[in-house]
């Protein structure tokens, strides 16, 4: 008997028996519908996080200096003191890869604008880091090199510092606010950034020249950390040998000696933050293929009860020259086109899930063709592994016991 025939004889059979066809089937589609579901939501988890970070800068960099050991006990690595303005010129002048890079220190305080007041965190930086943190001027300028090397008293304020100074929605520019007892004119609006990959609102931000920060806020000669750029995602890991080639030059450091500062890129928080996503995604959807299990097992059921209701029908075609393949052919194909049918409806409520989860909660979901081509190949391997073991039963049908049964 040709494979054609098998397929027509099985159909005919799921036919007949439609509703306990489709409750077979149900099994099977619940399971597929809810791996394609979790591995979207998992995916969409990983890029909506791989893109937040992207968004916090360029192939960015991060130096900051390292903790140190100080009668066994560990220092505060902001407290350090190892890098200086000389380090970034050093950067500038030894690292090609290096497209920007900006020093950083930082302090919190009280905004003051007329009677409003508004706590928030001033940084001090160079022109290059809106370049590198990704950040856009909405309105007015960012402050000049002149700015910087004479120190000046401007500042760049962030959308929600603006909310909080000025409610009446006023333009800041040309306004002098007060940070700590220190004017500074505001001499520009940064666009809105929105909350980054920890919850911290990027918006709460005023920008102003690190020289201003450290002479007239802080009063220190010290850089907090220092915020570089790569000239491209694939030259970041060369830009960080750079780097760390650069400052230990820079900081006299032997051979022997071990680094006192610390240079991370943006590509190993994305691939930390990847390699939890992954795990994550992989024991949502090892969940929801116990649901693929359940149905497999419902599949066998089914194709026990259909091998006994079909006895005489086996002993039927085993007496006129049915071999034991044919008919082991005959009831594992039916398994398979039951579980590859429920893939098939599986995979479309998958879809619908999916969508559905994006439009009614606001999940970000991310559909990939590997995931549709991985359920629909463990339909196949499901309706094989649990159609077989009845079909090896039916094929070993005595034929003349199988005509005699009732």
């Amino acid at each position: 008997m040709n494979i054609q025939n098998l397929i027509k004889i099985a159909l005919v059979a799921m036919v007949r028996n439609k509703m306990r066809t489709f409750l077979t089937m149900l099994g099977i589609i619940i399971g597929v519908a809810s791996v394609i579901a979790m591995l979207a939501i998992g995916q969409g988890s990983k890029k909506s996080i791989q893109e937040q970070i992207s968004g916090m800068g360029t192939n960015m960099l991060f130096v900051r200096p390292n903790s140190d050991m100080r009668e066994g006990v560990r220092m505060n690595p902001s407290s350090m003191q190892t890098l200086k303005v000389k380090d970034i010129k050093a950067i500038q002048q030894n690292c090609p890869e290096v497209a920007a890079v900006s020093p950083q220190v930082s302090t919190s305080g009280q905004a003051i604008y007329a009677s409003k007041n508004w706590p928030t965190q001033v940084q001090g930086v160079s022109s290059q880091y809106l370049t590198i943190r990704k950040l856009s001027i909405k309105e007015g300028s960012i402050f000049s090199e002149k700015d910087v090397l004479r120190a000046g008293k401007v500042c760049v304020l962030g959308q929600t510092v603006i909310e909080n100074l000025f409610p009446d929605g006023t333009s800041p520019i040309g306004k002098t606010i007060r940070f700590n007892k220190i004017p500074f004119k505001v001499i520009g609006v940064l666009s809105e950034k929105g909350e980054n990959t920890f919850g911290q609102d990027q918006d709460d931000i005023i920008l102003a020249p690190y020289t201003t920060i450290q002479k007239r806020v802080m009063a220190t000669t010290w850089l907090q950390s220092i915020f570089a750029s790569a000239t491209s995602e694939l030259t970041s890991d060369k830009a960080l040998t750079e780097i760390t080639s650069a400052l230990r030059k820079s900081h006299k450091l032997k051979d022997a000696d071990d680094d006192d500062f610390e240079v991370r890129s943006q590509s190993e928080l994305i691939s930390t933050f990847s390699s939890v996503t992954n795990m994550l995604t992989i024991l949502l959807a090892a969940i929801a293929s116990i649901s693929l299990v359940v149905g497999g097992i419902g599949i066998m059921n089914i194709m026990f009860v259909s091998v006994t209701e079909r006895t005489r029908e086996i002993g039927l075609r085993m007496a006129i020259g049915g071999r034991e393949i044919d008919i082991m052919l005959q009831f594992l194909i039916e398994a398979v086109m039951i579980s590859v049918a429920g893939g098939f409806l599986g995979i479309m409520l998958g879809f619908i899930a999916s969508f559905g989860v994006s439009s009614i909660l606001g999940w970000p979901v991310a559909i990939t063709s590997a995931s549709i081509i991985i359920s629909f190949m463990v339909c196949v391997v499901t309706g094989v592994f649990f159609g077989w073991y009845p079909a090896r039963k039916a094929s070993y049908l005595d034929p003349i016991e199988a005509l005699r049964y009732e």
